[in-house]
């Protein structure tokens, strides 16, 4: 049995977790799919709905139609923080 290991480090603060726990189940299920796929892949994810990178270190995607998430990832460091999970109308950018 082979042990895979995580190419990347996804970090997402306690208020944003605390967030995230409030919103609906089937958008928490796709954020998790997310930061899996952040973990293994880096931070570009192509194959993610409305995927954009919106400057040099900062990206979003939608989770679906009603709500997107937002990570960074700065000088190809092996650490993606997630700042921001939630509807797109409160949407940072």
């Amino acid at each position: 049995m082979r042990e895979e290991t995580s190419k990347y480090k996804v970090l997402v603060k306690r208020k944003l977790s605390q967030n995230i726990g409030k919103l609906p189940e089937n958008v928490q299920d796709l954020f998790d799919e997310l930061t899996d796929d952040l973990e293994a892949n880096g931070p570009e994810q192509p194959s993610w709905p409305n995927y954009s990178k919106l400057s040099k270190t900062t990206y979003h995607c939608h989770l679906n139609y009603s709500y997107v998430a937002c990570w960074k990832c700065e000088n190809n460091n092996i650490e993606i923080e997630v700042y921001y999970a939630g509807s797109r109308e409160n949407a940072p950018y």
